[in-house]
């Protein structure tokens, strides 16, 4: 596909004012410096959406949508990333440019070759589905399962007749048909004899959507004792089973607001659910429900229902969608665990005690962290000092994998509960090797150092640096008794040098201009001080960079959830919504938080070789080791 050109997009947004493009769609009320509403992207009465004509981008502190003006359209309108750009270009009356290589075509029209044949292979499949002579058992199939006419053809659900050249032969008119048969995982070439077949022969046929409703797989169920019972399109430039959830795009379609994702096994499943009414359903494609698939349902709801069957093989599933779903519970997300009657299916399920009955089971379902302590205490007596011992060997490292929040700090405070363990103990058996498969490796420790206390004038830019760092220190008198109270009471916000750079660089780009430093410290490992060299790159690279233009680079080069995590970022805190930490010395506080980085990357690397001097002992350093050991001492204890 041609590229936009980077220049015009940053123009695009430079010329557009957000404020007339969100107001046109949802209307928008003064609210001090901000425009305010209720949230179009979840269901509200107390208004929580922001819009702000200063940054140029949107917030919502109750879902936590945020972007700028391509962003909104996208989410609002539903459209593609080009489509929203064209959409504001025609606004502004301008004509997008295109970047054109031949790589960039050939790709794009392979691509859109791709997406061709399989819509055209979906048609054939429906039309069989209505007019083939052998059509009728998979017909009785479909009405014995208890499908309408109208949900079928909201699915698109279709038949590919016996025989095995149907497609191949309707097709595969030239080379270059053929070759793209081939490589949409229509039709199968023998390597041993070069021999071409339909892939999908006797099955019922299920079309699988990308996000933009363009086919780019099916599934087929047989209608005989034939195996697989369920066969899946292969990996294609186009279909990449591991990234795609089949019935989402229907379920965005049905429902604005996507409150919850319940997650089944089959494709039957997702729309028996769908013709009684329960719309949020989609399964995964023959494969475990990993970070990927999570990493999309989670851009779309904040709650997600895993469904499976109550015996052993749905148990183990269960299992592995649990470990995979550790790194995923950030604060504010939901995860449950729904197990059904052994031998029941939720396709059969629904049918036997209908859709409310079902969706009182859905909410009765285990919460994540009910059922990790649950599986973690299989085979063992808690109630014995050993089994407490064993258990919190296997709850601790699995806790460790959670994203760092509030939401970690409760299932660290709910196992010293159940084990009777300190918190300081509980730390340190995360670095145990989890006991359940699949564990992701334990994260080096976070050095924690902090400078010895210095006298400094008041408002400097140590003190405000010092407060963005969450030292108590008691503020000077501000103009207003209520503002001193307010200013106090924030004193407590934890904030390392990496993220007050950050921060302050999100609110003012152009302050990178102003400061000579520049953080020298390894990245590795490091995913925020990675976040920040990208930014600094960045702006150094653009000096009339505005965050509008900021975010919508980062959205193209970083992902989605990259750039809403910027928005979160600059929109919620207390460094850009305290005026009188913001504005004043900003420049000061930036170099003084690269100082501190470079500052605690020296200390460590300082640490490191203490530690390895310590090592040897001693008593079996010569005398140039001893003098790099007190050098090395004197170093580690010097401030920032």
């Amino acid at each position: 596909m041609a590229r936009i050109p980077q220049s015009f997009i940053d123009d695009l947004l430079n010329r557009l004012d957000i404020v007339e493009v969100v107001d046109h769609r949802v209307k928008l009320k003064k609210n001090g410096k901000n425009y305010a509403a209720c949230c179009p992207f979840h269901e509200e009465k107390t208004p929580s959406f922001t819009v702000s004509p200063d940054k140029q981008f949107y917030y919502c502190f109750g879902c936590g949508a945020s972007g700028n003006a391509i962003g909104f359209l996208m989410e609002y309108e539903r459209q593609s990333f080009v489509e929203s750009v064209e959409t504001l270009a025609k606004s502004a009356g301008l004509e997008v440019p295109r970047e054109e290589t031949p790589f960039h075509r050939e790709q794009y029209a392979r691509q859109k070759n791709l997406y061709d044949v399989l819509e055209k292979a979906s048609t054939y499949y429906q039309l069989q589905l209505k007019e083939n002579r052998g059509r009728d058992k998979a017909v009785r199939y479909l009405q014995n399962r208890g499908l309408s006419g109208h949900i079928a053809r909201d699915f698109g659900l279709g038949f590919a007749p016996g025989g095995w050249d149907n497609l191949l032969t309707k097709y595969g008119l030239s080379e270059q048909d053929i070759d793209l048969l081939v490589g949409s995982g229509l039709v199968i070439r023998r390597a041993e004899d070069d021999k071409l077949y339909d892939r999908f022969r006797n099955r019922i046929m299920f079309p699988i959507l990308d996000n933009r409703g363009r086919v780019i797989g099916f599934g087929g169920r047989v209608l005989d004792d034939s195996k697989p019972k369920y066969l899946n399109s292969p990996e294609t430039d186009v279909f990449h089973k591991g990234e795609e959830l089949y019935g989402l795009y229907q379920a965005r379609m049905a429902n604005r607001n996507l409150e919850q994702i319940l997650v089944v096994e089959g494709y039957m499943d997702v729309i028996a659910l769908a013709q009684y009414g329960l719309t949020n359903a989609v399964a995964t494609l023959g494969t475990a429900c990993g970070e990927e698939h999570l990493k999309l349902a989670f851009k779309h709801t904040q709650e997600i229902v895993f469904c499976f069957d109550g015996d052993a093989a749905g148990r183990t599933a269960a299992k592995r969608a649990l470990m995979n779903a550790l790194t995923s519970m950030e604060d504010g997300r939901q995860i449950k665990f729904l197990f059904l009657p052994e031998g029941q299916d939720p396709d059969t399920l629904v049918r036997q005690i209908g859709a409310e009955r079902f969706t009182q089971q859905i909410k009765n379902g285990t919460p994540l962290e009910d059922f990790l302590f649950d599986v973690a205490a299989e085979g063992l007596n808690i109630q014995s000092m050993d089994g407490r011992a064993r258990f919190s060997k296997i709850c601790a490292p699995l806790l460790a994998q959670l994203p760092a929040g509030v939401y970690r700090e409760l299932m660290f405070t709910n196992l010293a509960k159940r084990t009777g363990l300190s918190s300081a103990a509980l730390m340190e058996l995360t670095h145990e090797k989890p006991q359940l498969p699949d564990a992701a490796p334990a994260l080096p420790a976070v050095v924690d150092i902090e400078p010895p206390p210095v006298d400094v004038p008041e408002h400097s830019a140590a003190t405000i640096y010092e407060h963005l760092e969450g030292t108590r220190f008691q503020a000077a008198p501000l103009p207003d008794e209520q503002e001193k109270q307010a200013f106090r009471k924030r004193t407590n916000v934890a904030l390392n040098p990496v993220k007050a750079a950050t921060l302050l660089l999100l609110d003012n780009p152009q302050l990178i201009q102003q400061v000579a430093l520049r953080p020298n410290a390894d990245a590795a490992g490091n995913e925020e001080l990675l976040r920040l060299q990208n930014l600094i790159d960045y702006l150094q690279n653009r000096p009339n960079a505005t965050f509008s233009t900021l975010l919508g680079f980062w959205g193209g080069a970083y992902g989605i959830d990259s750039q809403q995590e910027l928005a979160r970022m600059l929109a919620t805190h207390e460094l850009t919504r305290d005026s009188h930490l913001a504005s004043f010395e900003s420049a000061k506080v930036l170099s003084h938080a690269f100082a501190k980085i470079n500052h605690q990357h020296h200390r460590l690397t300082h640490r490191q070789e203490l530690e390895q001097l310590k090592a040897k002992g001693l008593a079996n350093l010569n005398s140039e080791e001893k003098d790099r050991f007190r050098q090395l001492v004197q170093l580690i204890q010097k401030p920032v």
